[in-house]
């Protein structure tokens, strides 16, 4: 992958704050609880027609949900973008909603190393052949 640009990056940054804003806004007009929406992290393309915009959810079991719903409501955000940002961006890129699944996979990882059968760990014994 390469290196975003300034430009990316700070439109990256402003998109994952504002995007996080508005979600916040929405779970608690609808009254949802036991449920955290995160935006790790939003990637610009270099013509700034598309932003990737990764999702951590809490519980994870209804990530799926979630996204699903997002995806059919972007149009939605997108609109509310522009309306907080017009005196920021010209045109709000189309946003592309994305599972950032990295919290689950160190889960994972630090599950397997506690394991008593850890590959890794250097004071298991020989095994004897």
């Amino acid at each position: 992958m390469q290196e975003q640009s300034p430009r990316q990056q700070k439109i990256g940054t402003l998109l994952q704050k504002e995007v996080a804003q508005l979600l916040q806004s929405a779970v608690r007009q609808e009254g949802i609880s036991n449920l955290i929406l995160s935006v790790t992290k939003v990637r610009v393309t270099v013509d700034l027609s598309l932003a990737k915009v990764y999702l951590s959810v809490f519980p994870s079991e209804k990530a799926d949900f979630y996204l699903n719903a997002l995806q059919q409501n972007s149009f939605q955000l997108k609109h509310d973008l522009s309306q907080l940002l017009k005196n920021q961006l010209r045109r709000i890129p189309e946003l592309v909603f994305y599972l950032d699944d990295s919290l689950d996979y160190i889960e994972a990882i630090e599950k397997d190393l506690t394991r008593p059968d850890n590959p890794i760990e250097p004071n298991q014994p020989p095994k004897a052949d």
